[in-house]
């Protein structure tokens, strides 16, 4: 690469940063953490929270003081502060750039301002983040959240992407997003591979809202984002069928897929606020929806 065309791509990743940063900083802000952030009962000393005892419960982890101001046993829980490390993968092939309108993000834009945001409210709640690949591992820290996003502001690279599980922590958990048109093989081969190592994660399935409603029809010519493949019909009405078919069917897979190797799986609609997926997100990593 000449010394121009890397000073003009450095200027670009420059000046998408910042506004990535920001809007990261501020969806982030909309989920509001517990003074105790991620932290889960385990075996640490802290005192976390009482539950109602359950059936088995030694008699010993009765908190005999917090029960008798009600009817029902409580066990005091303790608090499990090990950092859990998390892996994000988040595609930048060339098929993410497609946005069905003007005024909408692209999904590459959608999928990386997601992926930036639950990394600063897992790092923020002392987790470890890092992106998958293995060039830059969970670490922990703000400048970690910078070394993220920086990566993410990279120029894509290929027509649709594949899933790397290269860089994944055993026994961590791992977040995928992309919109998953490449081979499924890829996605399955990645799960397995994750499966291997005991970690646990969500597949995050972006699409945008034409994507899923295939408004075309009459006279259409159909490029990939790329512009390696090309197709054009007369009746482009006559695909809508079969295309929703055909999406239908990806989509049960993705599904299955994850439920196969314990993950959970989300599709995110970029016409949709960005919040709720977040948050989707930020409680799927722990265990629940």
């Amino acid at each position: 690469m000449s010394e121009s065309a890397l000073r003009a791509r450095a200027e670009t990743l420059g000046q998408a940063l910042p506004p990535l940063l920001a809007e990261a900083d501020h969806l982030a802000a909309g989920i509001m953490l517990g003074e105790h952030g991620r932290r889960r009962a385990g075996l640490g000393d802290e005192f976390w929270q009482f539950r109602p005892a359950h059936a088995g419960d030694p008699s010993r982890l009765i908190d005999w003081r917090r029960s008798a101001k009600s009817d029902a046993h409580f066990v005091g829980e303790k608090e499990w502060q090990a950092a859990q490390a998390v892996t994000l993968w988040v595609d930048g092939a060339r098929s993410m750039a497609f946005a069905g309108a003007k005024d909408r993000a692209s999904k590459a834009d959608r999928a990386r301002l997601l992926a930036l945001a639950l990394a600063v409210l897992l790092l923020r709640g002392g987790e470890r983040v890092g992106l998958a690949g293995g060039d830059l591992p969970p670490r922990s820290g703000r400048a970690q959240v910078m070394r993220i996003a920086a990566r993410l502001t990279e120029e894509a690279q290929g027509d649709y992407g594949v899933p790397q599980a290269m860089g994944l922590v055993s026994h961590g958990r791992a977040v995928f997003l992309s919109d998953f048109f490449g081979d499924p093989a890829a996605v399955e081969a990645a799960l397995a591979r994750a499966a291997d190592m005991g970690v646990r994660g969500a597949l995050v399935q972006v699409l945008d809202p034409a994507e899923e409603e295939f408004p075309f029809d009459g006279r259409t010519i159909f490029e990939s984002m790329g512009g390696t493949l090309s197709h054009e019909t007369l009746r482009a009405g006559d695909l809508r069928a079969r295309y929703l078919a055909r999406l239908e069917e990806r989509k049960a897979r993705l599904q299955d897929l994850a439920r196969r190797v314990g993950w959970l799986y989300l599709c995110h609609h970029t016409g949709e606020p960005p919040l709720s997926a977040l948050l989707w997100l930020y409680r799927a990593l722990e265990g629940g929806r």
